[in-house]
């Protein structure tokens, strides 16, 4: 089974490595790592359930809207980085949500999409926020591939939303931290800390 065809790059279900090949690593360890590096046991982004909305082969793109795109934007940015805080270039992170009514695209790719990270880990996605639907706060999904290396699959929140403490799925470790409002857009970071 595939669940993420990509510029010909598959991911086999059920396994832990996908089909690309090695890449490149910096060398320059980043500071102020999301969730925070105090703890070598909890370093890793913690994975979270897919859900049932997850749709294989995205366009790439790190841009989720266009302009015909209704709700407040979302500039989210970040880096891919190891347990020590070296960067991962080259890896993949694919991203999908509800539109702002709460309602995800399953005919199309709308508020779906995948992009790698530059040499230095970082990436930046440009969206809408998510709108809220039963039984869940806000939240982004994304699978996370180093080359050669494992995907993670998790969400990531919003900060002080009210349905937070009531979601169950919810995790305060995988909370983006939300920098500014810059020309009406929420600007956000979050950096995906993962095994190689």
């Amino acid at each position: 089974m595939t669940l993420a065809g990509v510029s010909g790059v598959a991911f086999a279900a059920g396994t832990r490595r996908g089909a690309m090949g090695r890449g490149d690593r910096g060398a320059a360890p980043l500071r102020d790592l999301t969730p925070s590096m105090a703890d070598e046991d909890d370093v890793l982004t913690p994975p979270q359930e897919e859900g049932p909305y997850f749709k294989a082969n995205s366009p790439e793109r790190p841009s989720l809207v266009d302009a015909s795109a209704s709700g407040t934007r979302l500039s989210l940015s970040g880096k891919v980085v190891s347990r020590s805080g070296i960067p991962f270039g080259k890896a993949l992170l694919d991203f999908w949500q509800a539109d702002p009514n709460g309602a995800y695209d399953n005919r199309g790719y709308a508020l779906r999409g995948h992009q790698f990270s530059g040499a230095d880990g970082g990436y930046r996605l440009e969206t809408v926020i998510p709108g809220l639907y039963p039984g869940r706060t806000r939240h982004i999904h994304v699978k996370v591939q180093t080359p050669g290396g494992p995907i993670l699959t998790t969400q990531v929140y919003f900060p002080d939303e009210a349905r937070n403490p009531r979601d169950g799925i919810f995790d305060p470790r995988l909370l983006m931290k939300q920098t500014a409002t810059e020309n009406g857009v929420l600007v956000a970071t979050f950096d995906f800390v993962v095994a190689g």
